[in-house]
Order: C-alpha cells, then sequence, then structure tokens
C-alpha cells in the first residue's frame, strides 16, 4: 500500500517528502511489532538493546558511557534503564575498583536467559518483514538506507 492510500492523502506529495513518511510509518510499523515481542517478557526496546550490548561483552563489564555510545536511540536515559534491568535482576552495577566514578554493568544469567528466549523469536521477526524481498533487494535497501541517512 502506498503512503498517501496510508496517510489518506489527498494532497499530491514530493518524492522527498514521501521518503521522510515511508521510513517513519515502516520503523512504527517495525517498533510496535517488536514491542509486542518483548511484552511478554517485560521489557522495553531499549532496554532489550542494553541486554545485547552487555551479552556482547563476554561476561567483560561495560561502563554507562561505552552503553551509551551503542545504544540505537542516543536519547535514551541508560541510567534508568540499568536501574530498571536491576530492579529485574537482569543485571548487576558495581562501581569499578580503579575509579570509583565509573560504574560497571554486567549481564546477569537471568538476563542471557531472557536473550536467549527472544533468540528465535528476534530472528523470526526479522525475517518476517524482509520476506518480500530477495536478498539483493535486502543488500540494496541496506546500502540506500545507509547511504540516505550518511549525509
Amino acid at each position: 500500500m502506498k503512503i498517501e492510500e496510508i496517510l489518506k492523502s489527498t494532497v499530491p506529495m514530493d518524492n522527498s517528502k514521501k521518503i521522510i513518511l515511508n521510513v517513519m510509518y515502516t520503523q512504527n510499523v517495525i517498533v510496535e511489532n517488536f514491542n509486542e515481542i518483548l511484552k511478554p517478557h517485560d521489557i522495553s526496546g531499549e532496554q532489550y538493546n542494553v541486554l545485547r550490548i552487555l551479552r556482547g561483552q563476554k561476561g567483560n563489564p561495560a561502563n554507562m558511557s561505552m552503553i551509551q555510545e551503542r545504544m540505537l536511540a542516543k536519547t535514551s536515559n541508560t541510567t534508568r534503564l540499568v536501574d530498571k534491568l536491576l530492579l529485574k535482576d537482569l543485571v548487576t552495577r558495581k562501581v569499578c575498583p580503579e575509579n570509583r566514578r565509573k560504574i560497571e554493568v554486567v549481564i546477569t544469567q537471568k538476563g542471557l536467559a531472557v536473550l536467549t528466549a527472544l533468540d528465535p523469536i528476534v530472528i523470526a521477526h526479522e525475517e518476517f518483514f524482509s520476506r518480500n524481498l530477495s536478498p539483493e533487494e535486502i543488500v540494496q535497501l541496506n546500502h540506500l538506507l545507509e547511504k540516505y541517512r550518511n549525509q
């Protein structure tokens, strides 16, 4: 369905506007679907992102600055996200022994278990949104989105 039909627009739109609206609308569809996947696990998309970052540390602690740098949404309040994960026993947090101003965060076994349970569901989610595209179109779409974003 075309973006004009989705938005029930009666005014002609230039292609630059259509790109923005298409990207924003598509992001909302993907995020809403993803949030439904996360709901049974009682975590948000941002919390999931923090857990994935911490799993990538392979047991090594991460500080708040490093987590913030790797977040998809740079505006996320990392401290608040870690606090919520701490309350759910999905991460641990302690003061760095070498630098008392630094906080070190590590994913717990419970946090790893949540990600392990979510992994196949997330993969199915990703594949669902790619199913109408050929492998070449997927590569092309990634290339075009990166080109569009990196002005």
